[in-house]
């Protein structure tokens, strides 16, 4: 085992294992907690009573962060010629197709989101075994398959996120930075947290929410009281 740091020692015994705090509470309580020289991400965990084997079960969707994600996020559109001056002024990071494309077939996926139009899947389906396992694939659920791609890379550099649940009935999301002030951490949690509520299967029986923990990097998980978050 591993011997905590003088940092970490002082705030070891902030957080009470067998509480359940409020979300504000929580917010203010990580940024005590995070002892990182860097930048920490806050991520928020939920623990959801479904079986994601079955698909009425799955829980999938975007949430826009009312106060970003608190970092910069590379975001590639792959359109048509026509597109492409509306994608940058919207603040792509890159802008292309074809080249793009080849540039991916490379090796080359240094991004954070991919954005494309209907009419470029077909190019991009052939790519799709290099881009679905690092979560770029492009996907209409979580609204980056679009014909309106300036919109879609605003909503996306101003905070928008897509989340799912994962196969052990987990949905894991980073919701911000340490930065940030705790009023800013408290808001992004409760628009996340209200948005997993919202999208409740109707297949899905007993408690639905059954924990929520929020953490920074590195930092011990905060348990949160899924009543103060409605």
């Amino acid at each position: 085992m591993s011997k905590l740091t003088k940092n970490q020692k002082a705030v070891a015994g902030k957080v009470d294992a067998n509480k359940a705090y409020t979300l504000a509470e929580a917010a203010a309580l990580v940024k005590e907690i995070t002892t990182t020289k860097f930048d920490a991400s806050i991520d928020v965990d939920i623990r959801l009573g479904v079986d994601p084997r079955k698909a009425n079960q799955m829980v999938r969707g975007v949430v826009s962060l009312p106060n970003g994600t608190g970092k910069v996020t590379r975001v590639l559109a792959l359109c048509t010629p026509d597109q492409e001056a509306a994608a940058k002024e919207a603040g792509a990071d890159y802008v292309g197709l074809d080249e793009y494309i080849e540039k991916i077939k490379g090796g080359w996926t240094d991004v954070d989101v991919i954005i494309t139009m209907p009419s470029c899947m077909g190019k991009i389906g052939p790519i799709g075994r290099i881009l679905g396992p690092r979560g770029l694939m492009p996907n209409p659920k979580s609204g980056t398959v679009t014909m309106n791609i300036a919109q879609a890379v605003k909503e996306v550099k101003q905070g928008k996120i897509d989340f799912k649940v994962d196969k052990t009935g987990i949905i894991h999301t980073s919701i911000g930075k340490v930065s940030m002030t705790a009023d800013q951490i408290f808001g992004n949690a409760k628009e996340f947290i209200s948005t997993v509520n919202k999208l409740k299967p109707a297949a899905a029986k007993g408690t639905y929410i059954k924990s929520i923990f929020i953490s920074s990097t590195m930092s011990k998980g905060i348990k949160i009281d899924p009543k103060s978050a409605e």
